[in-house]
């Protein structure tokens, strides 16, 4: 299934029935007098969020819904039948917004929740309803009212606890496949991973959702590279993994990059709690090792530093005390956050 974060559709309620004007015609009663019915309501148009869902290629080729439309009115003072409602699900994550995304409508962040896009419109009144004194006889009848009509972006922002950033060939994937089950596309050339990919770490009793973001670059925040437009699915993650290539010569360069790149995104990741996992530690050598951390955590100055961990994704050197490292700085984020 390919993936698809972002989706723009047409959608329109079920227009009301229109009212019936009739006249209640039967042997031996010679003045019947009006007995037209109502039309019915016009069907809604509801997005609901749905779990085991990561993608919203429904709405790629299929971009116009409709719901379905009120009966007329009949006589005998019959009611139409109301149109029935039209569902769409979308993935948990989901936010609703306007066609020039100023607008938030709804963010469906909890399985099961409902937003009502598009309400039907009213039935039409049948002629019972213009009886009076002065007028025993009305042809009158209202049509029904259209239902409401409008075009929507469709937004997904994964759920997961934590997101995995960083430039290309960090090593990203490798580490999600190290640290879960995922088995994500891993190549030695920039930009392997096109789109966002999950995976599951299980520590202990505990179970905590990864995401692993497409690799950033300077300038991503102006639209260089695959841009920002995946950070998106980092807004909602309670903690940051940021995973540096050990090879690179400049960790302190690598790590400031990528932080100027969350800041310029906004969103509030710059201000979520972190992790720093050098990568890679396996191609270089231990004497070297030592030096370059020690460098790095000079870097910060005065400034409080993050929890930082030198493994080697591809050789599981470390992997376990990450998996415990991450599963203690977690149940801190979330006792903070009660």
């Amino acid at each position: 299934m390919k993936f698809l974060d972002k989706a723009k559709i047409h959608i329109k309620a079920g227009d009301g029935g229109n009212g019936s004007a009739s006249f209640r015609r039967e042997k031996y009663i010679e003045f019947g007098g009006p007995n037209g019915g109502d039309g019915g309501r016009g069907g809604d148009i509801i997005f609901k969020a749905v779990p085991n869902v990561n993608t919203l290629i429904d709405y790629r080729f299929k971009t116009n819904f409709v719901a379905e439309r009120g009966e007329n009115g009949m006589g005998k003072m019959r009611t139409g039948a109301s149109g029935e409602s039209l569902v769409l699900p979308v993935p948990t994550g989901t936010v609703i917004l306007s066609e020039n995304e100023e607008i938030e409508y709804a963010d469906l962040n909890q399985d099961g929740m409902e937003y009502l896009a598009a309400r039907g419109g009213n039935g039409g009144w049948g002629n019972l309803h213009f009886k009076s004194p002065t007028n025993r006889a009305p042809r009158q009848a209202n049509d029904g009212l259209p239902g409401e009509e409008r075009t929507v972006i469709l937004r997904l922002k994964l759920i997961a606890d934590i997101g995995l950033v960083g430039f290309p060939n960090a090593g990203k994937s490798t580490l999600l496949s190290a640290l879960t089950a995922a088995r994500p596309k891993i190549a030695n050339y920039p930009f392997t991973t096109l789109n966002p990919q999950l995976g599951v770490i299980y520590a202990h009793e505990r179970e905590f959702v990864l995401v692993d973001l497409p690799g950033l670059i300077e300038g991503a925040h102006t639209g260089v590279g695959l841009g920002d437009r995946f950070l998106g699915h980092a807004e909602r993650t309670k903690m940051i993994l940021h995973v540096i290539d050990g090879t690179e010569p400049d960790w302190a360069g690598r790590y400031a990059a990528i932080r100027h790149e969350m800041d310029s995104y906004g969103g509030n990741l710059i201000g979520k709690p972190e992790m720093v996992v050098i990568n890679k530690i396996d191609a270089i050598e231990p004497d070297e090792l030592k030096q370059k951390l020690s460098d790095f955590k000079k870097s910060f100055g005065r400034k409080k530093k993050p929890e930082i961990l030198a493994v080697s994704a591809a050789g599981r050197i470390g992997i376990t005390e990450l998996v415990s490292t991450i599963e203690k700085k977690f149940l801190e984020v979330e006792k903070n956050d009660i």
